[in-house]
């Protein structure tokens, strides 16, 4: 995938970002971004991320440049490489924290690489790449980021999540409450029986139904939530049936986080991973989690027993509390 070009060469400092993916973190990193370009206006600030992630930041308007890197592919990885050394940076911020996206910011080879302290990363050996590190106060991600943007030169902090409008896919109701039930990890998952449940109380309770979202491969598996729609679709599909949908249920994944930026209703469950760092940001999102739960970031493949001891009764009410229409 060629790289994207959206507005013209600009006089002041040129900034590299580095954030790859996931969804929900690119989602994170928004803020940051467009307050290093609000606050250094005359830059020119080129963001590096997987194509996957691309819809995520078309219309930006503080981004003039979309890099795509796809290291699973090595036509990738040398585009990658050859756009980046044919530019001159004069920092680039690594809000990832890997190696990998370490790597790609020393590649571009700019005058500064400012990055999260070691205590704070992943991989620590990323930092051996960085000339500037940020040991981070805040317990949010989305403002660690901003800590990060603000040590790299963003004299104004913006809470701004810039998306698209996205684009229709498939068939929705007029009006309908939306979860998206899978996750990167099979440990933050709600059980599939659970949604039944719930499809159950919003139809009889709220007389609206509940619709199911995930890729066209996760098919089978929402098929097996009965009461429930099923809708397929790519992220602008996504993004445009989130932004119609009366309410959102959701777990800690990208679909939550981006209901969240979008400032739509709803409630969130969580077990093993921690709302104070990873939970919906921007307070219009309610979260359940149980009281005893212990704080795990181990990717396992089952619902974590915590996710368990949120019942659907537990939710329904929260969704109501949220705005579920009677």
């Amino acid at each position: 995938m060629p790289h994207i070009k959206m507005a013209a060469s600009a006089s002041g400092p040129r900034i590299l970002i580095v954030r790859l993916g996931a969804m929900g973190d690119v989602i994170h990193t928004l803020p940051a971004v467009a307050s290093l370009k609000h606050s250094l206006p005359h830059s020119r600030l080129t963001w590096v991320i997987h194509p996957r992630w691309i819809p995520l930041l078309e219309g930006n308007p503080y981004i003039d440049e979309i890099l795509p890197f796809d290291r699973r592919a090595v036509s990738g990885i040398r585009d990658a490489w050859r756009n980046l050394r044919a530019q001159r940076f004069d920092f680039a911020v690594d809000f990832q924290g890997l190696i990998q996206s370490a790597l790609v910011s020393a590649v571009a080879r700019p005058e500064r690489i400012y990055g999260f302290h070691r205590s704070q990363t992943r991989e620590p050996l990323a930092t051996l790449f960085y000339s500037h590190t940020t040991e981070t106060r805040a317990a949010h991600i989305v403002d660690k980021n901003l800590e990060l943007a603000a040590a790299s030169g963003a004299s104004s902090l913006l809470r701004a999540f810039p998306l698209p409008q996205g684009i229709p896919e498939g068939d929705l109701p007029a009006k309908f409450v939306l979860a998206s039930p899978l996750a990167g990890w099979g440990s933050k998952q709600w059980p599939l029986e659970n949604y039944a449940a719930l499809a159950r109380k919003i139809e009889q309770s709220c007389g609206l139904p509940l619709v199911v979202n995930g890729p066209p491969q996760a098919e089978p598996i929402l098929r097996r939530i009965p009461g429930a729609i099923v809708h397929r679709s790519g992220l602008s599909g996504l993004i445009d049936a989130t932004r119609r949908a009366t309410a959102i249920v959701g777990v800690d994944s990208g679909p939550l986080h981006l209901a969240a930026a979008l400032g739509r209703p709803g409630v969130a469950i969580f077990g093993p991973t921690d709302p104070a760092r990873n939970g919906p940001y921007g307070g219009t999102i309610r979260v359940l989690r149980a009281s005893d739960v212990v704080t795990s970031y181990k990717r396992r493949p089952d619902s974590d027993a915590s996710m368990f001891a949120v019942s659907p009764e537990a939710v329904f009410r929260e969704l109501a509390l949220a705005g579920c229409p009677a």
